[in-house]
């Protein structure tokens, strides 16, 4: 199969199951990436971090995995199909659930997919977080900004900044660069 047609049907899947926000596939994505594409988990947590920063939304971050897979056409293919699949079927229930009023029905299709929408996105967390932190200084740097994040109202790509400063420079002083 070609790469492409594998790219756009690998992340189109991605965009329908992205149930509550990108983050809710980011450990499909991960093991979908490692078993076709042989991008491995640190690639994974490093081109996310960098989504995290950049300006825009931060699921344009699966441009960056398009490009490594394919160069640009992979990105534009990749594009089109993490986006296009989910924002029209938001259209079409963003129609629906205007039409539906404030029924019964509609109460309950919310109230289902909040726990479900909140554990997808919990797992993703869990998933960079598993690849992520690989020794105790990453572990304390990581408790550090849940922290920080917990009880102040300091922006967490300041702690992000911060943290990847500090680790860095923690490896460079203990040779472990």
């Amino acid at each position: 199969m070609s790469v492409l047609i594998h790219l756009c049907l690998t992340f189109g899947m991605l965009s329908l199951l992205a149930v509550g926000g990108g983050t809710a596939v980011i450990p499909e994505m991960q093991t979908v990436l490692k078993s076709s594409f042989n991008i491995d988990h640190t690639t994974f947590v490093h081109v996310y971090s960098l989504g995290q920063l950049a300006p825009g939304p931060n699921m344009l971050m699966v441009l960056i995995f398009g490009l490594q897979i394919a160069g640009m056409l992979g990105a534009g293919t990749v594009l089109v199909s993490f986006f296009l699949p989910s924002s029209i079927l938001c259209l079409m229930v963003g129609r629906l659930w205007a039409k539906v009023g404030e029924s019964p029905w509609r109460r309950a299709v919310q109230n289902a997919l909040e726990p479900i929408s909140i554990g997808l996105m919990c797992s993703g967390v869990w998933s960079v977080a598993k690849a992520s932190i690989n020794g105790p200084v990453s572990m304390a740097l990581a408790v550090l900004a849940l922290v920080v994040i917990l009880f102040s109202r300091l922006n967490p790509v300041y702690m992000i900044l911060g943290a990847g400063s500090v680790g860095a420079y923690l490896m460079h002083a203990t040779g472990a660069a």
